[in-house]
Order: structure tokens, then sequence, then C-alpha cells
């Protein structure tokens, strides 16, 4: 059996008269006294059992609103759960899944709201459950997804979606087109990065993302709501140095510097348009002492960023050179200076956000 992996979901349908417990029971297969009724029956818990196979006759059970497969030996889904035209609620954690036994119709449940298939086998997300869009919780913690498809956008009603414990190394910039996302879990993953559109995920209270290989985070997560950030057991609350990647300037970006910096006035047919987009791409460099610009040639910055009042994060920013890291700007202005970079890593340390 899968190893158990364990997240909360709703018990809640099991409370009525039209419900069947028969958890721990032994059983390999659905008992036959439960069809005399099968259409009567609205919750179906047959957690802790033996049973290999989510058989044909599931379909009898047509009134189902909720149905607990949990913690048995299921490898294979039949095709039928799709006629299951009620279902809001599916729970199958710590079987055997795979993403090729998940019917090809699964994406027909129309009715589902709460899917749960933590702790089985599955490598590729399936892509059936990017087209449940009612779907209100998805938890696949636990399994060895790789990747996250971009359809994943399609959940717009998507609250809580949990992804720990798989392998993965990003998530698609479409995470943040969830609107209606308030949980995100990414914990006991390989994430190296996170993308900026996160900040996108204004209902947004608890992110997890604690044991992942992050060394920074995007400037854009302060501007989030959280009420929960777990970030232990990255490089980035036990690596607190200022890495910097500078490469020199080329004599192209160099001459583009001074005509930004200098606000030099030039006409569209005094320059090849290949040279006026490249002016236009310039960057402003974030130092407030300083004006200048960078076009490819940047400075990677690590600056500790007060967040919801309490802790100091590391987020990554660009600067057109190491001197506006450790010196006097190079492009000075009268912006007056930044008393956050003055501080200690050590006294840094002692404030970053550890659990």
């Amino acid at each position: 059996m899968a190893s158990s992996y364990v997240d909360s979901s709703s018990d809640g349908e099991f409370n009525n008269e039209n419900a069947e417990d028969l958890s721990y029971g032994n059983l390999t297969s659905l008992p036959e006294f439960l069809f005399e009724r099968a259409k009567d029956i609205r919750a179906l818990k047959l957690n802790q059992n033996d049973i290999n196979i989510l058989p044909r006759t599931i379909k009898h059970f047509s009134s189902l609103i909720t149905l607990d497969l949990s913690n048995n030996n299921i490898s294979y889904l039949s095709d039928e759960i799709v006629q299951l035209r009620h279902l809001r609620t599916f729970i199958a954690k710590n079987n055997h899944i795979k993403t090729g036994t998940i019917p090809k119709d699964f994406g027909r449940i129309s009715s589902l709201e709460v899917l749960n298939l933590s702790g089985n086998n599955i490598k590729e997300f399936p892509h059936q459950f990017t087209e449940l869009f009612r779907l209100r919780d998805l938890h696949l913690g636990g399994n060895s997804i790789l990747d996250v498809p971009n359809s994943i956008k399609n959940l717009q009603r998507l609250e809580v979606l949990y992804l720990g414990g798989n392998c993965l190394t990003d998530i698609p910039a479409e995470v943040g087109d969830l609107c209606s996302l308030t949980s995100l879990i990414l914990c006991d993953n390989q994430l190296q990065s996170l993308p900026p559109t996160l900040i996108n995920l204004r209902r947004l209270q608890s992110l997890s993302l604690h044991s992942n290989n992050l060394s920074t985070l995007p400037q854009e997560i302060v501007s989030l709501n959280l009420v929960e950030l777990s970030l232990r057991n990255n490089p980035l609350v036990v690596k607190f140095v200022q890495d910097m990647v500078d490469s020199p300037p080329s004599l192209l970006e160099l001459s583009g510097r001074v005509i930004k910096i200098e606000k030099l006035q030039y006409l569209k047919g005094d320059l090849p348009n290949d040279l006026i987009s490249y002016l236009h791409s310039a960057h402003r460099c974030v130092n407030p002492k300083c004006k200048g610009v960078y076009f490819s040639s940047r400075v990677e910055h690590v600056k500790f960023v007060d967040f919801c009042g309490k802790y100091r994060l590391p987020l990554l920013q660009y600067l057109c050179s190491p001197i506006c890291c450790d010196g006097p700007a190079m492009y000075p202005n009268n912006s007056e200076s930044d008393t956050d970079e003055e501080d200690t890593a050590r006294a840094r340390l002692q404030r970053v956000l550890l659990g």
C-alpha cells in the first residue's frame, strides 16, 4: 500500500440517514446487500478496507454525493464513475492509483467540488482534473507529480490547492489566475523559484513553502495579505549572504546607459529600429539612491524586506552595478538612504520566518 499521506477532508455527509459507513470492514469488494438500496445512498464510506478496483457496479449508486475509498489497495477506477452525476466529494487517498488508471472522461463529473487523491502513484498531473470547473478543493499531496499544466487556470472556483510532497521544480505562472484561492500548499517539493503572478492571489491566506530549494522570493509576495507563511527548510533561511552575479556591461550597454541617464534626444530616423527597441528595453535600477538603468548586464542582489510587520524576507532584486550594493550609488540622486541595507547578516537571520 502507498505510504499514508494525511490531509483534511470533510466527513459531513456521513452523518445523515442515507449514508453507509463500511470502513474497517475487511472488504475486498462492494457487498451485495448494498445494491438493495443503492439508489438511496447519498454517502458511502469504504475506507480502510482491501478493495483493489472500483468496480463498474458503482454506477448503480446514482444518488451518491460523497464517496470515500481511502486506504485501500485500489489501482484502477472504472469508467462508470463518471455516471455519478451528483457526486460532489470523491476521496481516494492512500491507494495505488496512477494517472493512466483514471478515466479519460473523469472531467465529465461536473458536480465534483472536492477531490482528494493524495498518497497515490500519480506522476503526471491528470489533465481531466482541469475540466472540473466546480472544483473547490483539490488534494494531490504525496504523489510524484513532476509539473502542473497551464490549464490549471481553468479551475476558477478552486479555493484549496494541495500539492505538497511531490517532485515539482516550478509552478506555472497560470497559478496566479486562480483568483478564488485561499490556501496554496507547495511544501516538500523541489521548487527553486516562484512566479511573480502570485501577486494576483488577493484572497490567499495560507502559503506553505517549507522544505523546498528556494533561495529567494519574488518581490511581489510582500503585497499578499497572508495569515500563514511557512518557509522552514529552504536555503533562504539558512544562508543569508548577498549573492551577486555580475557580468561586465558591453560597449552597447554602456552607450545605452549614457543615452538613458543623460536623457539624450534622438529621432527615429537617427538610429536603426533594432537599436531603438534596445533602448526601450531599459530597466530602472531599484536602488533608491541611484538613477541608473541596465539592459542585460545586471547585478542580482538579496534585500531583506519587512513582511506582515513581524518578519524580514529575503527578496531578489536587480541593480545596475555592484557599487549599488556595497558602496555609494554609481548614479546618485536625491533619495534618502535605505537604512535596511545597513543591517548585519546576523540581525537579519534572527528576523526571518522559519515556520
